[in-house]
């Protein structure tokens, strides 16, 4: 995918959910999610790459939305450092005002970012919903960019990185033409060939998609 074509495929991005933030609030319907169930249930997939044994670890949320990640891993992990990184400059704004004593009572260990990657290494990375909503972007197209943010997960995580797609095993009747249903069989092919021996594929949980965990270490 040429510095261009991204460029431009990551400000309908940003538009997108700007619009989406704008109509639903800081709500998960603010990032295009059905329900706090089903969010909160997303991030319990995602957050398996964490090993629960390790204490005060770092991680980079990409495509943070208005930060409903960090309230998630407050609540039940141990963590030294938080940077949320996200296209749409008005989700950051609305994450830094939610997160502001967090912020402040920190001293740096949470941190937002305007940006379509970390611009710091941590030891885990997790990206959830952000290979959902191509609109009018090809298949070919649209896989070209998950490759290349994989790839920036890859490089910016120590330990390992988790990411979740909409499965093109979902019902036909209910899928629709600006969503990326992703092969969950190619998906994992390309990340155990690309990135790690060690990854698994979670497709057991109650919604139309799938969680990779990619373990590095």
């Amino acid at each position: 995918m040429t510095k261009e074509n991204k460029s431009s495929l990551l400000s309908e991005v940003a538009t997108y959910y700007t619009e989406k933030l704008k109509v639903h609030g800081e709500s998960p319907h603010g990032v295009d999610w059905n329900s706090l169930e089903s969010q909160s249930l997303r991030f319990e997939q995602l957050c398996k790459i964490i090993d629960i044994e390790k204490k005060d670890f770092s991680l980079n949320d990409l495509g943070c939305g208005y930060g409903a990640l960090l309230e998630y891993l407050h609540n039940k992990y141990s963590i030294s450092s938080y940077l949320g990184i996200d296209v749409s400059k008005n989700m950051i704004l609305s994450a830094e005002s939610r997160h502001v004593k967090s912020r402040h009572a920190s001293s740096g260990l949470v941190r937002f970012l305007t940006a379509a990657q970390p611009d710091i290494e941590a030891d885990y990375g997790v990206a959830s919903g952000i290979f959902n909503v191509r609109q009018g972007r090809k298949d070919n197209e649209w896989y070209g960019y998950l490759q290349d943010t994989l790839d920036e997960l890859d490089r910016t995580s120590r330990f390992g990185f988790a990411f979740n797609c909409l499965t093109s095993y979902s019902d036909e009747d209910k899928k629709r033409d600006y969503l990326y249903y992703a092969d969950p069989c190619k998906i994992f092919d390309l990340c155990e060939r690309r990135y790690s021996r060690q990854v698994a594929l979670l497709h057991d949980y109650d919604l139309y998609e799938f969680t990779i965990l990619v373990r590095k270490l």
